[in-house]
């Protein structure tokens, strides 16, 4: 799978990236026919006065359909991946049995 990463208003670093690629990556053990994966994620705004906003956003390109997520968290950035990582394995989960019952 192809892992496309884009950060907004935030630096990428390695460790980010990183963790990135292994929670989305991991994601075709739910689902093996993931085409590409594309990850945005980023701060909302710089001037919050909770402190900074991330948010994480993917979108898997599987056959015959695009499922996306986005997640808004306060504080943590790894939070957030982690949030989108988890909702995205339920709907691929979804995904496959509605595919098997309709074959």
């Amino acid at each position: 799978m192809n892992i496309i990463i884009k950060s907004t208003n935030i630096d990428l670093n390695p460790k980010i990236k990183d963790y990135i690629d292994k929670k989305i990556g991991g994601l075709e053990k739910y689902f093996n026919k993931i085409i590409e994966a594309r990850v945005e994620i980023g701060i909302i705004t710089k001037h919050h006065q909770a402190g900074r906003i991330y948010r994480a956003e993917a979108n898997l390109k599987v056959p015959g359909n695009l499922i996306r997520v986005e997640k808004t968290v306060e504080k943590d950035i790894f939070k957030a991946i982690d949030k989108v990582k988890d909702h995205l394995a339920r709907l691929l989960k979804k995904y496959k049995d509605k595919k098997i019952l309709t074959k």
